[in-house]
């Protein structure tokens, strides 16, 4: 019969719980995964001193920072000892307790702080990692469901690549490019954004979160209409050039309900909100249509067009407008009619629609200059509505930087070649009249 003797609690146990405890409650583990990890650690250790653990029992009490362990061994003639580990003989037994006898079961404390330094270290780096698996999972679980919800947190490094945010003492990473370019924060300032994905190819996991992605805008408006999170109005579609303009396309099932006009709000008391957090973000909340036609004139919004030309076999749209338009139905820097582009699926071109009594005749189709002029520079051009030579000088060397996707000097280098052009004729014709 087994008779395990008391024996006081060796310190060192207390210290090496209380330490791993601490850790534990850092990052979140509870009290019986910790209890689970600790037994499992000491029993490779065991494995490893005695070759089995079959015959112990480990005792783990984190709450007194007790860990005990008790080899149970059979009580055989000193003659038939053949195995120490699961075996005691008689004459040790007794030297003990007298009253022990032969197929008695003999329990004794192992003092785990007596095995190898090795050994223990070793146990040390096993039970670390195997807590830091444990937090991998809980992070990896716990943030994975809160992929596309948004949360709040407090700014804790900011950095050129990217700003460092705590949210329930876990560290989210915020990368340059998930950032709206007019965000300036400091460390300890609260933040809003959307988690993004939870990456877990690394050592430990890493929480992406956003403010740029066109998921932050669609989550800001559903917490801003009951509309959209009942499901009575739907997102079709968002397209973001993140902290200058956004176009988000929506539909109702309810036809007493007018989405536009659900989602800016009375006064734009919905709309204003969600400008605010996007720093001013110029956003364009258009009712979503399967005509489309219909819905590339609404994208274009606030640009008003004349016709419009769908070419289906290139997904291409040719938009004809007033002269006066085609600024609006560019936008900054063309950014209205890219987020035009990328929301409708279609590839937009810009074209002049005026009266044929109002064009110059001395103008000149940019086609013309295809000998001097690269293919590519022609059809960024006419792609912002520039189509012949008088519209591109019409607009300043700015305007055209501005509007385009090209350079300074090239487009100093086309508005020469043009200039040129006209200047030719002039001095042509000049010449006729002084020569009539």
């Amino acid at each position: 019969m087994a008779r395990p003797k008391k024996i006081p609690i060796d310190t060192r146990k207390i210290d090496l719980i209380e330490a791993f405890g601490e850790f534990a409650r850092d990052k979140k583990v509870d009290r019986a995964t910790l209890m689970g990890v600790l037994e499992e650690t000491f029993r490779t250790m065991i494995r490893k001193e005695y070759g089995t653990d079959e015959n112990f029992d480990i005792i783990v009490n984190v709450d007194s920072g007790d860990i005990q362990g008790f080899r149970e061994r059979k009580v055989v003639e000193d003659t038939d000892l053949e195995d120490e580990n699961i075996q005691i003989p008689l004459s040790q037994a007794l030297s003990r307790d007298a009253e022990y006898e032969v197929g008695d079961d003999v329990a004794e404390e192992v003092s785990f702080f007596s095995f190898g330094r090795k050994i223990v270290q070793t146990a040390k780096q096993t039970l670390t990692q195997k807590l830091r698996d444990i937090e991998k999972a809980s992070v990896v679980e716990q943030y994975e469901a809160m992929v596309g919800e948004i949360i709040v947190g407090e700014v804790y490094q900011t950095w050129r690549n990217e700003i460092l945010v705590m949210h329930e003492s876990r560290e989210l990473v915020m990368p340059r490019d998930e950032q709206i370019p007019k965000d300036k924060f400091r460390k300890g300032d609260t933040i809003r954004a959307v988690v993004l994905e939870v990456d877990d190819s690394g050592n430990m996991p890493k929480v992406i979160i956003s403010r740029a992605a066109p998921l932050f805008l669609e989550k800001l408006f559903e917490q801003e209409v009951p509309e959209i999170m009942d499901g009575l109005i739907t997102i079709r579609g968002i397209v973001r050039d993140p902290g200058e303009r956004a176009k988000i396309a929506v539909e109702s099932y309810d036809d007493r309900i007018d989405p536009v006009g659900a989602c800016v709000g009375m006064k734009g008391s919905r709309i204003h909100g969600i400008v605010r957090e996007l720093r001013n973000e110029n956003i364009d909340v258009i009712n979503y249509t399967s005509n489309e036609s219909l819905y590339i004139q609404r994208a274009l919004s606030p640009a008003k067009i004349s016709s419009i030309k769908i070419i289906d076999s290139t997904r291409t749209a040719q938009v004809f407008l007033k002269p006066d338009q085609i600024s609006l139905a560019i936008g900054k820097s063309g950014s209205n009619i890219k987020l035009a582009s990328k929301l409708t699926d279609f590839t937009i071109d810009v074209y002049r629609d005026e009266p044929m009594g109002e064009v110059e005749e001395e103008d000149v189709d940019i086609e013309e200059f295809s000998d001097e002029i690269e293919s590519w520079i022609i059809e960024e051009l006419k792609r912002v509505g520039c189509d012949t030579a008088k519209s591109i000088l019409r607009l300043s060397v700015d305007e055209l930087e501005r509007r385009t996707d090209l350079d300074r000097e090239t487009i100093e280098e086309v508005c020469a070649i043009l200039q040129a052009e006209f200047d030719n004729e002039e001095a042509e014709a000049s010449d006729e009249n002084e020569v009539a």
